[in-house]
């Protein structure tokens, strides 16, 4: 099949599939909105009772809440809710669970939609992706994103923003945005402290270490071994799997869909990769699958016999 680029596809749309698309309605994002911090409350007051084998829900905790980071991405696109009013405020909700200042963020993800997976310019690339088990793991574990978050929020908050992507007009509201945070997770942690509490301490903050590594694990399928070509159906990869992933990950693995047309809204994606499927050219059949192709592609990365995480 003749390759063709996804500017072209978009363009070909049907002018009555493409306005279906685009249309934005508050009601599927309420809903999974209300079913993601339903679940998130719900196994929170199970750990919180200590029922039996609480421990063992301490991860899906953990998954529950660093996926919250899906939730936080759609919104700062302002395409999740028809209100931008609720976009914002369930940004900002998420945003403070995951330390991960939304307005920063906003700017940050702009620049990586502007350039995508081009070098020197997309600030995903600033963070090399793994090239060998070592940095996998590191990078799995999660902690360095931890460690990265919260420099962000400390060097935002002493006004000492020097990232590119952030414009000069908004220097003052990340810098605004980074102090509002950190005063209230001091204030969270003294009054937990004088109340002598450990509750959010084994309902938030140890879940969400755990569950970091899951979301690691889904990110990196996105763009790792994609080529650095401008077609979003190439650079990007789109990641088949289940209705459950798809579900929390609030529709995330269309993601060379999502790139190539960012106005659509989350509850939208599935009829537009029905319409552009056939051009796809970057896809995983599954995360599991993904990350154990790439592990296995750093042992025989030396050896040009091999070559590497496969295209389909």
């Amino acid at each position: 099949m003749e390759a063709i680029d996804h500017q072209r596809v978009i363009a070909e749309l049907e002018p009555t599939l493409r306005a279906s698309l685009l249309a934005r309605n508050d009601g599927p994002a309420l809903l999974r909105f209300a079913l993601h911090t339903g679940a998130i409350f719900a196994v929170g007051t199970m750990i919180a009772l200590r029922v039996p084998f609480w421990f063992a829900l301490l991860p899906v905790q953990g998954i529950l809440i660093v996926f919250l980071f899906t939730a936080m991405h759609e919104c700062i696109h302002d395409t999740a809710f028809k209100s931008s009013f609720h976009n914002k405020t369930v940004s900002v909700l998420c945003g403070f669970v995951i330390i991960n200042p939304p307005t920063w963020f906003r700017y940050f993800h702009f620049a990586h939609h502007r350039h995508t997976h081009e070098p020197g310019l997309d600030p995903e690339l600033q963070s090399p992706k793994p090239q060998n088990i070592a940095a996998y793991m590191r990078h799995v574990s999660g902690l360095p994103l931890w460690f990265s978050n919260i420099r962000t929020v400390l060097t935002n908050a002493m006004g000492r923003n020097a990232d590119a992507f952030v414009p000069p007009k908004g220097k003052a509201r990340v810098t605004f945005e980074a102090r509002v945070m950190l005063a209230v997770y001091i204030l969270i942690a003294m009054a937990s402290f004088l109340w002598g509490s450990s509750l959010l301490i084994w309902t938030w903050i140890v879940p969400a270490i755990l569950g970091q590594p899951f979301l690691r694990l889904f990110l990196l399928a996105e763009h790792t071994a994609c080529p650095h070509v401008e077609n979003m159906f190439e650079n990007t990869r789109t990641t088949f799997t289940t209705t459950l992933v798809r579900l929390i990950a609030w529709n995330m693995p269309f993601h060379a869909e999502h790139h190539a047309l960012p106005t659509v809204p989350f509850h939208r994606l599935p009829e537009l990769h029905d319409a552009v499927r056939e051009h796809l050219k970057t896809t995983a059949n599954g995360y599991a699958r993904f990350n154990g192709e790439l592990v296995a592609g750093f042992e025989f990365m030396s050896r040009p016999a091999k070559r590497g995480l496969p295209r389909r």
